[in-house]
């Protein structure tokens, strides 16, 4: 890279990692609230910035750092040193038409890089995965096993923990059904892409896992004809594999599969589900199939993720679906330090992202739900804690819009959060509102920072985030709730929250409009056609119009039958529930927003909701943008969404009233 571009780019980073310290003095993470007399709303370019980083890695020795850094605009890989001279920064940018998965290092001196893409493939579009290893000391990039003809090459099963450069992946060979289309495992490495075969692949077996020494022990077999998986397992990295478990996934049996090798036994952790139906962790003998002992479980909560150390042989904390926020650490060394970075800032959400093999340098990130936050380095060894970077430098520490958890009763009794964020200036009454539902449908909205609703509170309205029946984060029987019910009950479930608002006094029921994506985005369009009189306008951006499309396309994927069977759970009749079958119910305006580049649902889905609409004369407008993804990784792409927004809903919402400031134009 030349030295010019070098230069821009660490100018860029110098204005975000020592931009003035908001707190004069305070505590790390402790920010001032602005006084009321000074409130002067934010340019939309303030929301449409992207974050500093995403994905923030801390190299194994703690010196460097990598991710997703924003570098004029637009997202790079930057690997870069946290406090010695930057100008030893690597960049590579993202290539065309793919999204970044995962990113890991290897060692201290390399990183290896997860792709996923949707390609056109037989005719049809397929999602592709590939790999990328980058030197931080060369800025070398190598593409791994790229050479290979499957559908998927990017299953990483094993880092060196000794400084090695040889990672285990998990490839197919061919997208034909034969030996070469099931994943074989290859040692290869990561400086010179050089492979060499350490399993050939065995038939029905498409996934692999390996212990922390770098063995191959398990696979998990599936038929996707009958939806039945099994586990093999075998006690080291040569002997025979046997199947020790066995599951109908179509039945949401579960398969103990471990994440964790307790090492010189045949004793591995998993996630399962205990008698009370909770998730938690246990400690069960591979080889017999026994229980052997529960090593972390929550009341009231199911455990949903865990933290590995650097090497992978010990488990130090797990996160759950309750309220706790950060880690819950186990380990006594990451607990011990959680609780000093805690007293820091109490009033703060304080999170750990990223931690050294010897756990003394951790990555830290200081928030709260109406500040995007600051991001930390700690150095436990020195006791220091150095300020890296605002992960919005416009925004920096000034408090937005303040945000609360509330509780509501669905029509049939059952209990539903929300997050609920009321614009800054405004009394809290009969306020222009804005329902958001997330999407997934299998995700939860929590009381973090997000931009969006801090976008439509900085406008004036109050937005609401229901986390509806089949939302993940209340345990499974919540989310199973939603089982029968897309389009239905899950519906119901937003107009509840709605009418909830209304009887508090909170919103005017005659200014309302529904806003969201993915399947935020269907929602929108289905709440404009189920409840015709309820929203004066709506806004899908990247959302499913039609479901029986959705649910037959699953990128080539091996597991589409039990997709489809999931997602045939979900509600009895794909059509009865599809807003582009149901335009001519359509009364209020709608604004579709879509990226041609989305490979996570696909442009024509809005494409074809606009034809619909505008071919039966109902009020649609279509804001196409070429270069955005499903994300908007993108800052002019993030600029171009929320002006649509902010125009259509003062078109067909104005949020008019006392104490409404002017918002300032983007620059």
């Amino acid at each position: 890279m030349g030295r010019l571009i070098f230069l821009m780019i660490l100018l860029a980073l110098a204005r975000v990692a020592w931009a003035q310290n908001p707190t004069d003095g305070a505590p790390p993470g402790a920010v001032k609230p602005a006084p009321a007399a000074a409130f002067v709303p934010l340019a939309t370019a303030a929301f449409a910035q992207l974050p500093f980083v995403e994905m923030p890695k801390l190299s194994p020795d703690g010196s460097h750092i990598a991710g997703l850094f924003a570098i004029r605009g637009e997202q790079r890989i930057l690997i870069m040193p946290v406090l010695a001279d930057r100008s030893k920064s690597v960049v590579v940018a993202v290539p065309d038409q793919t999204e970044v998965a995962w990113l890991r290092w290897v060692n201290d001196d390399n990183i290896v890089v997860g792709l996923h893409a949707l390609r056109p493939v037989a005719g049809e579009n397929w999602y592709i995965s590939r790999m990328l290893a980058i030197s931080r000391t060369t800025g070398k990039i190598t593409k791994l096993l790229w050479d290979l003809n499957g559908q998927n090459g990017a299953d990483l099963l094993w880092t060196p923990t000794d400084g090695g450069n040889e990672i285990l992946v998990a490839a197919q060979n061919s997208i034909y059904t034969g030996d070469d289309y099931w994943p074989a495992v290859y040692r290869v490495d990561v400086t010179s892409g050089r492979k060499r075969l350490v399993l050939r692949g065995r038939s029905g077996v498409m996934d692999w896992g390996a212990d922390h020494l770098g063995r191959v022990r398990t696979g998990i077999g599936y038929r996707d004809f009958t939806t039945q998986a099994t586990l093999l397992y075998r006690t080291d990295g040569d002997g025979t594999f046997r199947s020790i478990d066995r599951a109908s996934l179509r039945d949401e049996e579960e398969l103990t599969v471990p994440f964790l090798f307790v090492p010189g036994t045949d004793h591995g952790y998993v996630i399962k589900t205990a008698p009370d139906g909770r998730s938690v962790v246990a400690e069960v003998d591979l080889a017999s199939g026994r229980d052997v002992r529960t090593i972390y479980a929550v009341e009231g909560a199911d455990v949903d993720s865990v933290a590995l150390s650097f090497d992978r042989s010990r488990l130090l904390g797990v996160t759950t679906t309750d309220r706790a926020g950060s880690v819950r650490w186990i380990d006594p060394v990451m607990a011990a330090l959680q609780k000093t970075l805690d007293a820091m800032s109490p009033a703060s959400r304080v999170r750990i992202v990223s931690y050294s093999r010897n756990l003394d340098k951790l990555l830290v990130r200081i928030s709260t739900p109406d500040n995007p936050g600051l991001l930390y380095f700690y150095d436990a060894t020195e006791g220091t804690m150095d300020r890296f970077a605002a992960i919005n430098e416009t925004i920096g520490g000034k408090r937005l819009s303040r945000s609360r958890f509330v509780q509501y009763k669905a029509r049939d009794g059952l209990a539903i959060e929300g997050v609920l964020t009321m614009p800054r200036g405004r009394a809290e009454k009969k306020l222009p509102f804005i329902v958001m539902p997330h999407g997934g449908p299998w995700a939860h909205d929590e009381l973090t920072y997000d931009y969006w609703a801090q976008f439509l509170a900085e406008r004036g309205y109050a937005v609401l985030q229901p986390n509806f029946r089949g939302s993940t984060g209340y345990g499974a029987a919540f989310e199973k709730a939603g089982q029968g019910q897309l389009g239905f009950a899950m519906q119901d479930d937003l107009s509840d929250g709605l009418a909830w608002a209304v009887a508090q006094g909170i919103a005017d029921p005659k200014r309302v409009c529904i806003v969201g994506a993915s399947y935020g985005g269907y929602a929108a369009m289905w709440g404009i056609a189920k409840d015709p009189d309820q929203y004066r306008c709506a806004i899908s951006i990247a959302g499913v119009s039609n479901l029986r499309r959705e649910v037959n396309d699953f990128g080539g994927t091996f597991r589409a039958r039990l997709y489809r069977d999931q997602w045939q759970k979900m509600t009895p009749d794909f059509a009865a529930v599809s807003p582009i079958k149901a335009v001519a119910r359509i009364k209020a305006p709608l604004l579709l927003i879509h990226g041609r580049k989305d490979v996570t649902v696909d442009h024509g889905q809005s494409a074809r909701m606009y034809d619909a609409m505008r071919d039966a004369g109902k009020p649609v407008e279509f804001v196409s943008i070429p270069l955005a993804d499903h994300y908007f990784t993108r800052e002019a792409d993030r600029l171009t969404l929320l002006t649509a927004i902010e125009a259509f809903l003062r078109k067909h919402n104005p949020p008019d009233g006392p104490h409404l400031p002017t918002p300032l134009k983007s620059d």
